[in-house]
């Protein structure tokens, strides 16, 4: 695998600090480590392969590739019998399997089996290999529509080869972007799946519908929530950062104070920047109220505690950003194993790639700054900008219309049987559905909650809209279940209103 940062190659790709350069990196080093090849022990599972065709859309194109899933019929047990089918984002699949206790936590009581399966060009669901990244034809088999095939191919088959799974009800559930591919394997193959529960989905933040404010908006209320001085000693931050930069020596002092690796060089400072930009951006959406390892080991809500240090906003710009280190240190380092921090570091530069390419391509998500209205320096977004950016990188064309032309953006009425929840401390949710369009369209807005919570397992902590809104989702799934057996009798499972697991 290639070894550089996700942060230094997306800057590349990127102009003015947008979603890609701010939160990504850190998303996608975490999402690809070694480390997650596992799942908890009490949870029983098989890693399996599909043999699946690398272009869906041609009739003279016959080469296939080995896309990972992870399936586990514990408690599968009666003919038709749900399935809970994980649509995979960008990362290796056992990071979501891990973090995504909502289906394991559900199966017994469903009798569902559950899948998790791995998107393309990600974890070890490469097209060819190791040469996937080699030449930038082969990337054109990167696109959302080429993941959705795969998925419904292989449910397809599934339902072929198994006489269990002949007749049983999908119910497809995603989170980020696995959630914007829950909601549109649903709007796209609606008879192949009775429903699907999208978490976190920022389906509206696209081109032409979204304020790209938003999401910057939301992190700055995050930490202004814990203390309005927490997020002003963040915004002061970014002069003193500059204003040390220009001195004798600054580098040098910068270097120090945030302990990195290597010394920065004079045109690195966008580079700190940045770094710091995508810690404060991915605490707000993890800010959970439970331990958690998900982007980084984390305590329960560590925006608190790292606020803790930044209580002087006013203090001399040297002592100030001794604070901000410490704070970022909450993120980088709270195990306390990290003896330097490497801005350029990516343990795994694959999924960094890929996701750099969907961003240029098809996944377009605009972040921007008023540095008024949020804790950030100002900070435009431009679609032409980006646009140059990207074909200068892989030399192709941004196509911001796509995913609204082929999905509907705001326009999804004619869909059906979509759960879209969204925690509203999650900068994401500016670019979610927060309203219910139909009553078949559902959204679930959860206030307190961050990123995807509502599919992490029942924590001790877990407010009590968190927990109403997982019993909601329980509630309209079982709908959803009792409505398609009422029209297949033949099934062998059953559903009791009695049920005391439904009415907690």
């Amino acid at each position: 695998m290639f070894q550089f940062s996700s942060i230094k190659l997306i800057s590349i790709v990127v102009l003015n600090v947008s979603f890609l350069n701010n939160f990504c990196g850190a998303i996608l080093n975490f999402y690809q480590g070694e480390q997650n090849h596992r799942l908890a022990e009490d949870r029983s599972y098989e890693v399996k392969w599909f043999t699946q065709k690398i272009d869906h859309f041609s009739y003279v194109n016959n080469e296939t590739f080995q896309q990972r899933y992870i399936i586990s019929d514990k408690y599968w047990n009666a003919i038709s019998s749900p399935i809970f089918f994980y649509a995979g984002n960008e990362g290796d699949i056992f990071t979501f399997a891990n973090n995504t206790g909502f289906m394991w936590d559900n199966a017994r009581s469903f009798q569902a089996l559950i899948i998790f399966m791995e998107h393309r060009y990600y974890g070890q669901s490469l097209p060819f290999g190791n040469d996937s990244f080699t030449d930038i034809d082969r990337f054109g088999y990167l696109t959302v529509e080429q993941a959705l095939a795969d998925y419904a191919d292989f449910i397809t088959w599934l339902k072929i080869t198994e006489p269990k799974a002949r007749n049983s009800p999908v119910v497809v559930i995603g989170g980020s972007y696995g959630g914007m591919l829950a909601a549109w394997f649903r709007m796209k193959y609606p008879h192949l799946a009775i429903g699907a529960l999208a978490a976190s989905a920022p389906i509206l933040q696209l081109p032409q519908i979204y304020d790209c404010e938003g999401f910057n908006r939301i992190v700055t209320e995050d930490f202004t929530g814990y203390s309005p001085n927490c997020s002003k000693s963040i915004r002061n931050s970014w002069a003193a950062i500059r204003n040390m930069a220009k001195v004798e020596h600054g580098m040098t002092k910068l270097s120090k104070i945030f302990r990195l690796c290597e010394e920065l060089k004079s045109d690195e400072i966008d580079l700190l920047i940045d770094w710091l930009i995508g810690i404060w951006g991915n605490l707000a959406m993890i800010d959970y109220p439970n331990k958690a390892d998900f982007l980084a080991p984390l305590p329960a809500y560590p925006i608190k505690i790292l606020c803790q240090f930044l209580e002087n906003p006013d203090e001399k710009e040297e002592r100030l950003l001794e604070s901000i280190s410490k704070a970022a240190a909450i993120y980088t380092n709270y195990t306390g194993q990290i003896q330097c921090n490497n801005l350029t570091d990516n343990n795994d530069r694959l999924g960094s790639l890929s996701w750099s390419f969907q961003a240029c391509t098809e996944m377009i998500l605009p972040t921007c700054s008023d540095g008024k209205n949020d804790m950030f320096e100002k900070s435009s977004w431009n679609y032409s900008d980006y646009s140059v950016d990207c074909y200068n990188q892989f030399k192709v064309r941004t196509d911001g219309l796509k995913i609204l032309t082929l999905f509907g953006g705001e326009n999804i009425q004619a869909a059906s049987n979509i759960i879209f929840s969204n925690g509203l401390r999650d900068p994401w949710s500016a670019g979610g559905v927060l309203k219910s369009i139909s009553k078949t369209l559902i959204a679930i807005t959860i206030p307190g909650a961050c990123h995807h919570e509502d599919l992490r397992s029942e924590g001790p902590n877990d407010s009590k809209a968190l927990r109403s809104a997982r019993k909601k989702e329980k509630m309209i799934i079982y709908g959803w279940l009792k409505d398609y057996y009422g029209n297949h009798p033949a099934s062998e499972i059953e559903f009791s209103k009695d049920d005391k697991y439904f009415f907690d």
